[in-house]
């Protein structure tokens, strides 16, 4: 019985692939990949001959017998167009019936967009919720954002360039003006994380035109019936909202919430640290 390999690929610089992903690549008997152009290039580049399919969104399921046949003769392993297999692409069906039929799931772990976006944002990293793209039709996303609005965690999302713009908007207007990371071209030349309140997101990229694939990484929702912060843990709030420039009085407001601190000694502190950072 063969054992079906998830091979993340490179988000953009080829060096991000680990020796262990190309050894698998090498050594399986097919490779199912979601766009065969991109990893042919990425065979070639690496010295390559392994056999390939095509599996995509809508031959997914037609494929289905076609691979597990294969998987009765060797392993295969799962491609997709970058980064890490079933996340946002085709796979999740394809490893449901892998293991059905009694096949071993091998994760070959590497390059992930979200990831990479959400360790990078300066935003809480122990609690996050991954939403993958957002709808597109403007109110079928604004009803999909009111879903999100009380959720305490970290949102990630991913969203085009055309409708970057639109979707701060709705999620200004539905989330409110909370922190945010937008992420571009992670790996590439060209990559970009900008930092800040969604507001101003809006007013950046109003006058800088959105270029490559985004992901969005969303301070979730203040939770306020918590302990007393400690004066640390305030301090270290002040600073990251300061970063994200905040304003004064609602990085003090918000602080105060958060942390069940008076509103005015949170603002003392935001002053002390203006004047002295």
């Amino acid at each position: 019985m063969g054992t079906l390999y998830l091979v993340a690929t490179p988000i953009g610089n080829l060096e991000d692939m680990s020796p262990r992903a190309v050894r698998t690549l090498r050594e399986a008997r097919l490779i199912a990949a979601e766009d065969t152009r991109v990893t042919r290039r990425l065979l070639n580049h690496f010295d390559l001959h392994t056999p390939i399919t095509s599996y995509f969104e809508f031959n997914k399921l037609i494929k289905l017998d076609f691979i597990l046949e294969a998987l009765t003769r060797g392993d295969v392993a799962l491609t997709s167009d970058a980064g890490t297999p079933a996340i946002n692409d085709p796979g999740y069906e394809l490893v449901r019936a892998a293991l059905e039929a009694g096949h071993t799931i091998c994760p070959i772990p590497g390059p992930s967009a979200p990831l990479a976006a959400l360790t990078a944002s300066g935003l809480p990293t122990d609690s996050f919720l991954y939403l993958g793209y957002l709808p597109r039709k403007s109110s079928t996303r604004q009803s999909f954002l009111q879903q999100a609005v009380d959720l305490p965690y970290t949102l990630i999302l991913l969203e085009s360039p055309h409708r970057l713009l639109p979707a701060l908007k709705d999620m200004q207007a539905h989330l409110g003006d909370r922190q945010i990371a937008v992420a571009r071209e992670i790996t590439k030349i060209h990559e970009q994380i900008w930092r800040g309140t969604i507001s101003n997101a809006v007013i950046y990229f109003t006058h800088h035109e959105p270029r490559g694939e985004f992901t969005l990484v969303v301070a979730g929702r203040a939770i306020s019936n918590h302990p007393e912060w400690t004066e640390e843990r305030v301090v270290m709030a002040v600073k990251i909202g300061l970063r994200f420039d905040e304003s004064a009085s609602a990085l003090a407001k918000r602080v105060a919430q958060e942390s069940g601190w008076d509103r005015k000694e949170i603002y003392r502190r935001i002053s002390s640290l203006q004047e002295n950072p």
